[in-house]
């Protein structure tokens, strides 16, 4: 059996969002915030100006999650192309905040003027030529032991950072980026940043088709070695108070079924949908939809980082046809509740597990709803490394509550641990009890993209 691989490649008063259906309904245009204490009804900030509510998962912990709230008309901007886009960011170092609506789809794989940017545009004048790679580093003759190096391998680390210039989008502190309601919002073949800065919101956009044209060889990597990506559609590098809220994240149009294989091994051109790594702190993932793709969030780059960070809450999103790291954990205080996985295989994708705690990392993960068909293990659903801990409580498995640390642990020889240091109490918005069976339909009309009004 081949090794899986583990590397990179609120506040005192309660608020509802009442969602679009209820809007159709006749409750009125926009969002709109119930008082659950006074039952009056007030407006609500308007999409842009929103901020994450107290108490909404670690996001809001400390001063809160903010964004680009308080930007002035100057730093309001409305962009539809990669240019606009990268004026409107502006410079990583910047901090004054700014709101960022993106209206339609934009593709980074284009150049200043709107011209489409093909693989072959970047390899040009590097030397880097897919053919000439796979001779050089052929197994049956360049062996398994060491990292390719050498011409070609400068060539394709060339070609990756000339794609790299153009689809990296680095993201400052204080910013918002929203996804403009009613015009298909989204990024195709991006990658966005958020690096060594704190308090940035992403909502209401469609990430698409993040592909590297040029992944590497590593013959260490596993049993049989493997073909490891750059780009993550999201990536949180040593980023503290993000909120990430109604995005879509997806393989489309190109899935990794269609993907060749080289040395026996599938040349993969994806990497992560969202990762949040570098000792990155206090985020809060919700009501994202996750699907095709084979590795969706890591949280944690290696097993040695540093205790203290990596403090994620993950709810009320959607999973279907992912194959692993929904999440995988490691180090930190996790909290994953009210999520809806539906595990059976889609387009290809099949699971190999949803949660992995390694490295002590500390997951709670209650209230979760699982979609298992017959083909699929329950002890399957969870994995760790023999360190990590998952305390589960209300986890239901077709409509059962269901013990999976139990199934998993009867069913391998590095255990799970069952208790966790720490007690989450940023939870906004838990369900519990009938609730959690609902959540395949509610977060059928409420999580993703398109959503938000």
């Amino acid at each position: 059996m081949v090794a899986p691989s583990h590397r990179r490649s609120l506040r005192k008063r309660r608020t509802l969002v009442v969602t679009a259906a209820a809007v159709a309904a006749g409750v009125g245009a926009g969002v709109v915030v119930l008082n659950a204490n006074a039952g009056t009804t007030t407006a609500a900030a308007d999409l842009y100006h929103q901020t994450l509510a107290a108490k909404d998962g670690w996001a809001s912990s400390g001063t809160g999650t903010t964004g680009g709230s308080k930007a002035d008309s100057a730093h309001t901007f409305t962009v539809s192309t990669r240019a606009q886009l990268v004026k409107a960011l502006g410079s990583a170092t910047d901090t004054t905040p700014r709101i960022i609506k993106v209206k339609g789809t934009i593709d980074a794989n284009t150049d200043d003027t709107g011209k489409k940017l093909s693989c072959a545009d970047y390899a040009s004048g590097t030397g880097y030529s897919l053919t000439s790679y796979l001779k050089a580093y052929d197994p049956s003759t360049y062996g398994r032991s060491k990292l390719p190096s050498g011409t070609q391998e400068k060539a394709r680390a060339a070609a990756q950072t000339k794609q790299a210039k153009n689809i990296v989008l680095k993201v400052p502190a204080n910013t918002t980026i929203v996804g403009v309601p009613g015009s298909n919002p989204g990024l195709t073949g991006a990658m966005l940043q958020i690096q060594n800065v704190d308090n940035v919101i992403v909502r209401n956009l469609t990430f698409a088709a993040t592909e590297d044209c040029f992944p590497q060889w590593d013959p260490t990597d596993g049993d049989d070695g493997n073909w490891n990506s750059n780009y993550d559609a999201v990536t949180l590098r040593g980023a503290t108070h993000v909120w990430a809220d109604h995005n879509t994240f997806t393989d489309t149009p190109h899935l990794d079924s269609a993907n060749p294989k080289y040395y026996g091994r599938e040349y993969q051109i994806h990497d992560g949908e969202l990762d949040v790594t570098k000792s990155s702190d206090l985020v809060t993932i919700s009501r994202n939809v996750f699907s095709n793709h084979d590795k969706t969030t890591l949280i944690g780059s290696s097993d040695s980082e540093p205790a203290g960070k990596l403090r994620v809450t993950l709810h009320h999103n959607v999973y279907k046809g992912i194959v692993q790291r929904a999440p995988l954990s490691r180090v930190g205080q996790i909290h994953i509740y009210n999520n809806y996985y539906d595990v059976s295989p889609l387009n290809g994708y099949a699971v190999q597990y949803s949660i992995n705690s390694r490295a002590k990392a500390q997951v709670v993960a209650e209230n979760n709803y699982w979609k298992v068909p017959t083909s699929v293990k329950v002890a399957k659903l969870l994995s760790g490394d023999g360190t990590g801990s998952i305390k589960g409580s209300g986890n239901l498995v077709n409509g059962t509550v269901t013990d999976l640390v139990a199934a998993y642990n009867a069913a391998s020889s590095k255990d799970l641990k069952t208790t966790v240091n720490w007690t989450p109490t940023l939870t906004a918005g838990l369900e519990s009890g009938a609730a959690v069976n609902k959540l395949p339909t509610s977060l059928g009309s409420s999580a993703g993209a398109g959503v938000l009004k």
